[in-house]
């Protein structure tokens, strides 16, 4: 297979040939260590690659001339059964790593069944992503898109050069991630007019994740897809364009962790099938500590992308392409 060489590559089809043979070439060499189950981080770097892989067709769809075998919808189911084991490999590292060490003696001894529980559900996890990764759907995906890399078929649109088409993808994309609802959670647009968030006290935080914790995890997932189809182009673009991509990798990750810590202390209540106060009382404080941590340093990206000046830049860099 001649591969493309980034300097020449000018068409949008030439593009999506790169990000679609390079996430799919990552997807496969971690594949047999998953199936082997040899190390939690094998399974964490197939699924990046199969997620970057699906925003990769999904991103260039416009341009591609793909087989139905190998649609994003194909890609995001396998993505999903191999994200159930990964969720689970990250409470449990989350637990062993990051809050069993600072816990009494009786918490410690506590949490024995959550891990018990733990290791019961990585196991039918695990069966799961081996039965999806040895099944006919996901073989007949690899075998597709092998066939469609040693000879692809494009689009019309794909002759295009890519300086010319890069704004129309990235920009609805985009829109869709600053028009989010969860911006505006915390902030009372109607009492004050003021597009500062409120500083709120711990309890009240709490509060507010109960009501719109699902929002805010909506906008994580918005920020992680608009992360990875702007990775697709950094070669085209200035470095301020990194820049923005950089915030969306930091908006991913704390609204992450305060995610993973809600998850948590969901998990942990049902596994002691009691309030976790009372069954773990520090490891429960401990958890709405981070929570508000994360918090208040979301805030600071929140009130930053609230402003209209960001929000024009923003829009503004997608408009000004390198060069390259």
């Amino acid at each position: 297979m001649n591969k493309l060489v980034l300097p020449q590559t000018k068409t949008i089809g030439e593009w999506s040939y790169l990000g679609i043979e390079k996430h799919f070439q990552k997807m496969l060499s971690h594949e047999a260590a998953v199936l082997q189950d040899r190390d939690p981080e094998q399974l964490h770097q197939m699924r990046i690659g199969m997620r970057r892989l699906r925003t990769a067709v999904t991103s260039f769809t416009p341009a591609l001339d793909l087989p139905k075998a190998a649609s994003e919808k194909q890609i995001g189911k396998i993505a999903r059964i191999l994200g159930s084991l990964r969720d689970l490999d990250v409470l449990q590292e989350t637990l062993h790593k990051g809050y069993q060490p600072k816990l009494p003696a009786k918490e410690r001894k506590a949490l024995k069944q959550a891990y018990v529980y733990l290791e019961k559900k990585r196991c039918k996890a695990l069966t799961q992503v081996r039965e999806a990764l040895q099944g006919k759907p996901h073989q007949k995906l690899k075998q597709t898109l092998k066939r469609w890399l040693k000879k692809p078929t494009y689009k019309e649109i794909a002759q295009m050069p890519a300086a010319a088409v890069l704004p129309d993808l990235l920009l609805p994309i985009v829109s869709s991630l600053l028009l989010h609802p969860a911006w505006l959670v915390g902030v009372d647009l109607k009492d004050t007019g003021s597009q500062t968030p409120k500083q709120l006290k711990p309890a009240a935080v709490e509060s507010l994740l109960a009501l719109r914790g699902a929002m805010i995890h909506d906008l994580r997932k918005q920020a992680k897809r608009v992360r990875y189809q702007m990775n697709l182009f950094t070669e085209l673009y200035s470095p301020t364009y990194k820049d923005y991509v950089e915030d969306m990798k930091q908006i991913q990750g704390i609204l992450g962790d305060i995610q993973d810590s809600m998850v948590l202390d969901e998990f942990l209540n049902s596994v002691f099938d009691s309030d976790l106060k009372h069954k773990a009382p520090q490891l429960a404080q401990l958890l709405q500590a981070n929570r508000y941590k994360s918090w208040l340093q979301w805030q600071t990206l929140q009130q930053n992308y609230l402003k209209p000046e960001t929000r024009q830049a923003f829009r503004q860099i997608l408009l000004t392409e390198s060069g390259n």
